[in-house]
């Protein structure tokens, strides 16, 4: 059964669905995810975006939580740690990161979805319960219009995912976003709320 634990506009918003836990990053949660981040170095930086002017040192973890509750706060973004309970005696694991970003509201309602997980749990099909959450929740609860999700093409794993949830294909954008160190080109995906399927895009994970 799938859960939308807060009203529409306000932060912070958990989503569960089975296992799958979406919920904010917390200070507690900091020696949870320098320890996947630091073990998945290699599985992720190749598809990681980076600075092209290299000129922004990194961001500590006490700033990136603090501009995450700032940025959920304001509307302008939704940023969730995935979480995994696989028991009710356990501690939720932190495996990943998903983030809409940025929120667009007036004419357009849209926004821009991003995610990693731990290479450990890949092929488990959290990532795609993950972007089928928070798109219902976006878009059949806060009303958004539009989600988008722009992939390196040779990015095979998140490509299945769009193609498992049914985002339609809007073709390949040039050297549009900076990734592991030179400009990438992306294959965009998008879906609007008229292409959800009635029971919402959980439903095409059963």
């Amino acid at each position: 059964m799938s859960q939308f634990s807060a009203l529409p506009t306000n932060w912070p918003v958990t989503l569960e669905h089975h296992r799958v836990m979406l919920a904010p990053l917390r200070y507690t949660h900091r020696r949870q995810w320098y320890e996947v981040r630091n073990r998945n170095a290699a599985w992720l930086t190749p598809w990681e975006a980076t600075d092209p002017l290299r000129h922004q040192p990194s961001m500590t973890y006490g700033a990136m939580v603090r501009a995450h509750n700032r940025d959920g706060a304001a509307g302008v973004s939704f940023p969730w740690a995935i979480f995994i309970q696989d028991s009710t005696e356990a501690r939720p694991e932190l495996v990943g990161q998903m983030i809409a970003a940025p929120v667009l509201w007036g004419s357009m309602r849209s926004t821009t979805f991003g995610y990693w997980v731990d290479q450990a749990r890949a092929g488990q099909n959290i990532v795609p319960t993950a972007v089928a959450l928070a798109a219902d929740y976006l878009l059949s609860h806060v009303g958004l219009h539009r989600i988008e999700i722009n992939i390196v093409p040779e990015n095979a794993p998140s490509v299945r995912v769009v193609e498992k949830l049914g985002f339609r294909s809007e073709g390949i954008r040039k050297d549009y976003i900076h990734i592991n160190g030179r400009w990438r080109d992306h294959a965009s995906y998008a879906l609007t709320v008229q292409e959800i399927p009635p029971g919402g895009l959980l439903t095409r994970l059963i």
